[in-house]
């Protein structure tokens, strides 16, 4: 990944937008369309890298491998490899990552609340969702 530029006018304005608001920060970290995504499958444990592949076969693998860095990077995922041939690699939630649980929760529920006032309801209920801790 490239390096970013901490003096450039983006990046202050980012700072200043996150001291201002605080979801800004939770999007900047969570706010793409396949981390949330990566996110909710690890809730229910650890998964090796084919396993992620295999629930979102719509994602590309560089796109998966990227979000997987970045997740890392900021402290979400835990990347653990075993120096065995064929490589062994698991990701999981680290305890930041635990911590978006509920956040998580809340945005099913929200889509689920939000979705029954449609004729044919997109998505089925909470049941299956990861357990709250």
């Amino acid at each position: 990944m490239t390096e970013i530029k901490k003096t450039s006018t983006i990046q202050f304005n980012k700072q200043t937008v996150f001291k201002l608001c605080p979801i800004t920060y939770v999007m900047e970290k969570i706010g793409s369309y396949w981390k949330p995504i990566i996110l909710f499958h690890l809730l229910s444990g650890s998964r090796r890298y084919g396993e992620l592949k295999k629930a979102m076969p719509h994602i590309t693998e560089k796109m998966l491998i990227q979000h997987l860095k970045q997740l890392e990077a900021d402290g979400l995922v835990l990347r653990k490899a075993l120096p065995i041939i064929p490589p062994n690699v698991t990701y999981s939630l680290t305890k930041s990552g635990e911590g978006l649980r509920t956040v998580l929760y809340e945005m099913a529920n929200w889509a689920i609340q939000n979705d029954q006032k449609e004729d044919e309801p997109l998505f089925k209920n909470l049941k299956d969702f990861p357990k709250l801790k």
